[in-house]
């Protein structure tokens, strides 16, 4: 069913009914779910294809796959350094001296120009033994540079992971002042 509507120009314009193309409406009584037209024992949708239980070691299809924390960590400290995101987004994300070297090397990152946004290329893990820590290292890549950033992070009492530091090639570093001879 199409019928004629304006524009803000006064051009007609025709317009679709709601539902998408042709065929793809709705079957079933009038003012009824399609699902809930012909209830079964059970589920409402058992018997359904997607509703198949999956194979042993696939995922469900239907639900997408959560990232783990250190690749989300990752993508939340590149948006910091690159200038997307304001350091004080971190504030509850990060423990001890971590939240004072973003401060301290965000505003002298590189990967705040006016370039290409900068992409997470690969972040692998080590885990410590008891599973409260973990030490990350991403691969980043601008333009045609590739920049490696590391950072840490520990699990509170909370079951929550928190940075607890970050370096981006040797900037995170705490410096010390180099002793001179005398």
């Amino acid at each position: 069913m199409t019928s004629t509507i304006l524009t803000a120009t006064g051009t007609p314009r025709p317009r679709r009914a709601p539902g998408g193309p042709a065929g793809t409406r709705p079957r079933g009584p009038a003012g009824t779910h399609p699902r809930e037209a012909h209830p079964r024992e059970g589920h409402p949708r058992e018997g359904h294809p997607r509703e198949a239980r999956p194979r042993e070691g696939h995922p469900r299809p239907d639900r997408p796959r959560a990232l783990p924390p250190h690749t989300v960590f990752a993508e939340r400290l590149l948006a910091v350094l690159s200038g997307e995101r304001p350091v004080h987004w971190m504030l509850g994300h990060t423990v001890g001296e971590a939240y004072e070297q973003l401060v301290r090397i965000a505003p002298e990152t590189p990967l705040r120009s006016l370039g290409p946004r900068p992409v997470l290329r690969r972040c692998s893990v080590q885990v410590d033994d008891g599973r409260t820590a973990v030490e990350a290292f991403a691969t980043i890549a601008v333009g045609a540079r590739v920049r490696a950033m590391a950072f840490r992070l520990e699990r509170g009492g909370d079951q929550r992971w928190r940075c607890a530091a970050v370096e981006l090639d040797g900037l995170g570093a705490a410096t010390r002042p180099v002793p001179r001879p005398a």
